[in-house]
């Protein structure tokens, strides 16, 4: 046998090797340090208050150290990129709940379904592409529930001719959350301690409608160092290729937009889940972001609140549009 017949090409899933059914979880377990979320709060610059102060965190969830909300959410889209090593571009997350708050020094692992496959259109000068929705379910080191949500990827065809036909309805893909798992992530929580300790404005001085715009922006910095950090293996975001420049990762400019939120609603307590988030256009490093925020609903929930905002981010053009749920106290 020669070396070259000896050779393995290490990349993913070209379109249309996958099937509806198909599940990834070879990628590693990812344990949470103190490390990880330094680093990933020095990249992204947020301001929630939980993850950041361990005294007020102890007094208010039991324990001191929590791991970022959106530090979990990276490590688990990180993790999926198994499937998706050849992505071109991510259009759209649905549904994201998040199950319990994973503390630092707890390991996340994650599976990863392929659901739904939709052909692309035929376009004259672009390489042929389709749509791939994949499952991802998240669990910690005792197989707790932490994530469960719907994440759609472009990838490439080998060739024009190798077109499937999948044509699958992406619009089915749930964007709903049951309020009731929402309102479960922090119901043992002392939210009554959090207004006590905290200064400023709580969920009782937020209105329906408020809108906020965040005048400084942020320079997107150390795009392939976070890609790395959260296991993401998709060679967008570290190869240049024909393209010529790194694509940022998804996850990079919601955490900057998350940034924003923080600092328009500095008492955000954590964040429930996201009923969608929709990437309207590449974001490169270097990029200059910046965000408005809308309050679109306040629903009472024991003793604090959901907050449903929709922040919507903006480099030369619109590059994202998100409606998450918070939790205020």
């Amino acid at each position: 046998m020669t070396v070259l017949e000896r050779e393995q090409p290490v990349a993913g899933p070209w379109y249309e090797d996958l099937e509806v059914g198909h599940r990834f979880d070879v990628a590693p377990g990812l344990t949470l340090t103190d490390g990880h979320a330094a680093l990933h709060q020095a990249i992204l610059g947020d301001r929630l208050r939980l993850p950041l102060d361990a005294h007020l965190c102890a007094r208010v969830t039991g324990e001191r150290a929590l791991a970022h909300p959106g530090l979990v959410c990276d490590v688990a889209i990180g993790q999926s990129t198994v499937a998706t090593q050849r992505v071109i571009a991510n259009l759209f997350y649905r549904g994201l709940v998040l199950r319990r708050a994973p503390r630092i020094g707890d390991t996340l692992r994650t599976v990863t379904e392929v659901v739904a496959l939709r052909d692309t259109s035929p376009k004259p000068g672009r390489a042929p592409t389709g749509l791939a929705v994949l499952r991802i379910r998240t669990v910690d080191q005792e197989d707790r529930p932490v994530l469960d949500f719907h994440r759609c990827a472009m990838l490439p065809l080998r060739e024009e001719a190798n077109r499937p036909g999948h044509a699958d309805d992406l619009d089915a893909i749930p964007a709903e959350l049951p309020a009731g798992a929402l309102g479960d992530l922090v119901a043992s929580w002392d939210l009554d301690a959090f207004r006590e300790l905290v200064p400023g404005l709580h969920a009782d001085g937020v209105s329906v409608g408020g809108r906020y715009v965040v005048e400084g922006g942020d320079t997107v910095t150390a795009a392939p160092e976070l890609a790395r950090l959260t296991l993401n293996v998709a060679a967008a975001h570290t190869d240049p290729g024909a393209r010529g420049q790194r694509l940022v990762y998804g996850g990079h400019t919601i955490g900057v937009a998350l940034a924003h939120a923080t600092r328009a609603l500095p008492n955000l307590v954590t964040v429930a889940g996201w009923r969608s988030c929709d990437h309207l256009a590449p974001v490169a490093e270097g990029d200059v972001l910046r965000s408005v925020v809308t309050v679109e609903a306040v629903t009472s929930s024991g003793p604090g609140a959901l907050v449903q905002l929709r922040v919507e981010t903006r480099a030369a053009e619109p590059v994202l549009d998100w409606r998450l749920v918070a939790v205020m106290a």
